[in-house]
């Protein structure tokens, strides 16, 4: 198992921005794609964001698109998620997530690709 802890979730109005980040305890990110998810209550874990294992190639949702920013620290070992003009539609709980084996291509978008997941985040956009 590979620790994974998000942070950085919290209540902000409609139009703000939030950092979430991802730390890995007990193994390097670099070569590791990695990605973030979310889950609306009532509704299925979707894809928001991912990152290639060398960090050069990301992927996002058509919904976050030109709003959200994947980023990741090697040195830190934290992938972050930075989102801008947060709309009530991104309420959600995001979780952070990486693979077993190292990858260089594009990310998956498929959370059954994933084997290690964080906790979870609140992000609560209010109208």
């Amino acid at each position: 198992q590979v620790p994974l802890v998000e942070s950085g979730g919290g209540l902000v109005q409609a139009g703000e921005s939030l950092r979430l980040s991802c730390v890995s305890s007990g193994r390097t990110i670099h070569g590791y794609a990695m990605g973030w998810f979310r889950q609306a209550p009532g509704k299925e874990r979707e894809f928001v964001a991912g990152i290639s294992g060398g960090g050069t190639v990301t992927d996002y949702a058509d919904s976050v698109k030109g709003r959200f920013t994947i980023s990741k620290d090697n040195a830190k070992n934290t992938v972050y998620l930075q989102m801008n003009n947060l709309k009530p539609e991104d309420t959600a709980v995001y979780y952070c997530a990486s693979v077993s084996r190292v990858t260089y291509g594009t990310p998956n978008r498929n959370y059954a690709a994933y084997d290690y997941w964080g906790q979870g985040t609140q992000v609560t956009v209010s109208s």
